[in-house]
């Protein structure tokens, strides 16, 4: 934590956030963090705090004072009781830390609870832990113990830059905590929204001339339908970041038309190991080549295994993920060119099994999304009793009011006839006029 308090020092009258128009200095940020160590010391004898709050200014200097007291630290952005409960109880947060009118509320839930044996380890070794929560999209979220010291040590390295950040995604998630990092460690700004509507986030980037936007498809795509970017100046963006989800070549071929003059990037991470440093071979392409002196890279079964240096240490409520000398199966399938350059082109959990044939949606979705007259997709597989399972499209048209569900669903069968094999041809086109995205602004599959 010493290097970031002494950039800090040295970044002063810098701008480090902006939210709901009020403006944060580094050096204000120094105070926030001075106050919190001081409401702190009343709490020496806990280690596992969580934060109840999405990223504002105060959340995010409490989680930084928290880590330069040696705590656990668990964010929460959930609103649904249960779920907070869920996180509570399994990584035995001892305090409940939230904000009411900007002003730190302590709560202690549970006086003799005992950290989990990840998080001891890490505590006594004199180190800060953070613990992370899958969507749970497939089933009961995965809590992930890292070392934040470690997490945290990647960014150490990171030339001060005086540049403009949008934090679209939440600090409960690795791809939020390390736009956070990142950001702080450059001394750059970041401006933080209430509401990440495309109209809302359209709005700050032209009002506080953002430079770097990073990001989903899913939102992406938001932007081009909702035509929130044809509304304000979008001029000072410089780059768009994107990862989470796999980007589907024909928005990105959208995305450039809308944004000629802007670099994109296409990062790559897991939960499990951090976000990975990566090179685009070009803003038109899919294919990427990881740059990271910290993580190695293999393919086993047209898998991508990754190891890294900022894996996490576990599961608090799972078994390890990791197979043999610390290699992490991630799920994505990929082709590699023979220069190095990689391109995911599906996911393990979400291939389609259609009478022992695999489909992988993003292949599907790819061909539905030459159709003009579509704007969006998302395929899945639905169970059969002859096939084990069928393919399903639902897909959201240009125009809802005047389509013709029938003919556009024929027409979608009849454009993958034409482009796809018999069995990866949706057996059932649903027409709905949007797709479900979840907090962390990821499609989701039914």
């Amino acid at each position: 934590m010493g290097y970031l308090v002494e950039r800090f020092e040295d970044f002063g009258k810098n701008i480090a956030f902006i939210c709901r128009g009020e403006v944060y200095t580094y050096t204000q940020l120094l105070e926030l963090m001075e106050n919190y160590q001081c409401l702190l010391k009343a709490f020496d004898d806990y280690s596992v705090f969580s934060i109840n709050s999405p990223c504002i200014p105060q959340s995010a200097s409490m989680l930084l004072s928290l880590y330069q007291s040696g705590k656990c630290i668990v964010p929460i952005c959930e609103s649904d009781e249960d779920q907070i409960n869920l996180r509570w109880d399994t990584a035995s947060v001892e305090v409940s830390c939230s904000f009411r009118q900007d002003e730190a509320t302590f709560r202690i839930l549970n006086r003799n609870a005992n950290p989990p044996d990840l998080v001891r380890e890490v505590l006594e070794g004199g180190d800060s832990a953070i613990v992370l929560f899958s969507s749970g999209t497939t089933g009961a979220p995965k809590a992930m113990v890292h070392n934040l010291d470690t997490l945290v040590g990647t960014y150490q390295r990171k030339k001060a830059r005086k540049i403009t950040f949008l934090l679209s995604l939440m600090f409960d998630h690795i791809g939020g905590l390390n736009t956070l990092f990142n950001a702080l460690s450059m001394g750059a700004t970041l401006v933080i929204p209430e509401d990440r509507d495309p109209d809302n986030i359209c709005a700050l980037i032209e009002k506080y001339k953002v430079n770097i936007l990073p990001t989903s498809p899913t939102f992406l795509n938001l932007m081009l339908i909702s035509e929130s970017c044809k509304r304000y100046d979008l001029s000072s963006l410089r780059m768009i970041t994107y990862g989470t989800e796999p980007m589907p070549e024909n928005l990105l071929s959208r995305l450039r038309g809308e944004f000629p003059k802007v670099r994109f990037l296409q990062t790559f991470g897991t939960s499990e190991t951090g976000i990975v440093t990566t090179l685009s071979r070009s803003s038109e392409s899919l294919y990427f080549k990881i740059d990271d002196p910290n993580v190695n890279w293999k393919i086993v079964n047209g898998e991508l295994w990754l190891r890294s240096r900022s894996r996490i240490l576990g599961y608090l409520n799972h078994d390890s993920p990791f197979a043999e000398d610390g290699w992490f199966p991630t799920g994505d399938l990929v082709e590699v060119t023979e220069d190095g350059y990689i391109k995911v082109i599906g996911r393990t959990k979400e291939v389609i099994n259609v009478g022992g044939e695999k489909a992988l949606p993003q292949e599907i979705e790819n061909v539905v999304l030459e159709l003009p007259e579509i704007i969006d997709v998302v395929v899945y597989g639905e169970p059969n009793p002859i096939t084990g399972q069928i393919v399903v499209a639902r897909v959201v048209p240009e125009d809802m009011e005047s389509v013709n569900g029938k003919a556009l669903a024929l027409k979608v069968r009849k454009h993958c006839k034409d482009k796809l094999q018999s069995y990866k041809i949706p057996v059932k086109v649903h027409v709905v006029d949007s797709l479900e995205h979840g907090q962390r602004l990821k499609k989701k599959r039914l």
